[in-house]
């Protein structure tokens, strides 16, 4: 039997589980799927925003994988931590993926970053997911103006989340503290702002269409922007999607002034660089840019002209970066482990039985469908080396051994207790179901939730300030 360590429950890992145990040419092969969080789905569960429900549905085909027979989930098993690191994983098995995603987000390396009021897109989208990790963050929502760097579909998530009432949000899973710090947020202007033209945007259509369609909320675009972008004029070389989502904004930028009227704007700028983020007693006040222009190559240049928007939250959404896992080699330029057809490579050569998939393996790029084939062909190369892999001892109850390291696996039962407690939650609450958001309630449910009635005390999940609109 062919023992298979899976390192992340998102989807590039459950689809390698998937593809390890749905072939016939090796049999025998058992996958254990670990997590260092009690819960599966990765990205699916903490990186969708609340009010995609459609994509969030494919947490149903993630866990008809899961349930396999075949395959083990172990959560809150944390690689690198208790002296589990790369190498101890081999005693324990045969074959180790990593399918570890890229956790850290990019930094834009200008003055003033670090301002209180100024954060990342993916912390931001981490706590309104309840990622225990960002259960204590708080957010300046105080302030009328808002800022989103970034011109992809994670600078668009944020900032319909930033303008969406919370009545709307109410139905979703969004915990209860993010919902309530939304409903009292005093953001009423967002700008969304890109430093090249609207034609080279890596928006898809359907979620920038979504911020025109949201109550109260006006989509303003100057159309000197697309003036600006030769692709506007002709747009006919472009791809489809970039097509499409030059219609789109065109149609704002050519709207009737009192079309879509609201308390509550969303401003699309494009051909502005961030230089400095602007503040005063350590707090973000503004956002200093400057105007940059087509550079004739697809690219564009500085033109010296500069200009401020006026800002008490600053949310940088210019992608994902790999973190490297200490035990494994990697590649600080890419931000990736590398790999020969997902077979991890030590000096130039294929280190037996270590394998990636995903965006460790290949960067942060595609979407949620691209991990599948990116799984496949991990999957493909770790079948044709199962033979070789197999002759090597490994220890005859891995679960045991992570024990004896201090590891407390979450099984499948106790995810399954988390999914009730979240039920019990929104029940309180007067909801459907609501994420835990902690550690302690993610572990308390998992471990007491099968008690009768030993549904984990929510704390502040609970506590709805009077007045508020939740």
């Amino acid at each position: 039997m062919l023992r298979v360590a899976v390192v992340g429950a998102g989807p590039s890992g459950v689809y390698t589980a998937q593809a390890l145990v749905g072939q016939n040419t090796v049999p025998g092969i058992r996958v254990d799927v670990l997590d260092r969080l009690p819960c599966p789905y990765g990205l699916v569960r903490y990186g969708v925003a609340p009010d995609h429900e459609k994509i969030k549905s494919l947490q149903g085909s993630l866990r008809t994988v899961l349930e396999d027979e075949r395959i083990t989930f172990l959560g809150d098993v944390e690689v690198g931590a208790r002296g589990l690191t790369p190498a101890r994983l081999l005693e324990l098995y045969h074959a180790v993926v990593y399918c570890v995603g890229a956790a850290r987000d990019r930094r834009l390396g200008v003055p003033g970053e670090d301002l209180d009021g100024s954060f990342s897109a993916t912390g931001f989208v981490s706590w309104y997911s309840a990622h225990p990790d960002a259960a204590s963050e708080r957010f300046g929502l105080d302030r009328p103006g808002a800022v989103v760097i970034g011109a992809g579909n994670v600078a668009v998530d944020v900032t319909r989340l930033l303008v969406r009432r919370a009545a709307e949000l109410r139905p979703t899973d969004i915990p209860q503290g993010a919902l309530t710090a939304l409903a009292a947020s005093g953001v009423r202007d967002v700008h969304m702002v890109a430093r090249r033209g609207p034609a080279q945007a890596r928006f898809t259509t359907k979620e920038l269409r979504e911020l025109g369609t949201l109550p109260g909320t006006r989509v303003l675009v100057d159309p000197a922007d697309l003036a600006l972008d030769p692709a506007c004029a002709d747009p006919s070389g472009l791809p489809a999607v970039n097509r499409r989502n030059l219609e789109v904004v065109r149609a704002w930028a050519t709207a009737a002034p009192g079309d879509g009227a609201g308390p509550r704007s969303v401003r699309l700028r494009f051909f502005l660089r961030p230089v400095e983020i602007l503040g005063t007693g350590g707090r973000v006040t503004a956002v200093r840019f400057e105007r940059t222009e087509p550079d004739g190559t697809g690219g564009v240049r500085g033109t010296g002209r500069y200009e401020e928007i006026a800002a008490g939250l600053v949310l940088r959404a210019v992608g994902y970066r790999g973190v490297p896992l200490p035990g494994l080699p990697f590649d600080a330029a890419r931000g990736t482990v590398p790999h020969a057809a997902g077979r991890v490579l030590r000096d130039g050569s294929a280190s037996p039985g270590e394998y990636v998939a995903g965006w460790i393996k290949r960067g942060p790029s595609g979407v949620i469908g691209t991990n599948r084939p990116c799984a496949k062909e991990t999957a493909a190369s770790l079948l044709a080396d199962a033979a070789a892999l197999a002759r090597r001892p490994v220890a005859p109850d891995p679960v045991a051994a992570l024990r004896a390291l201090g590891h407390e696996p979450v099984p499948w039962s106790g995810w399954l207790a988390i999914e009730r407690a979240e039920a019990a939650l929104g029940d309180a609450l007067g909801r459907g179901p609501v994420k835990i958001q902690d550690w302690e309630g993610l572990r308390g449910a998992a471990r007491e939730g099968d008690r009768p009635g030993g549904i984990p005390d929510p704390g502040s999940d609970i506590r709805n300030p009077a007045g508020s609109d939740v």
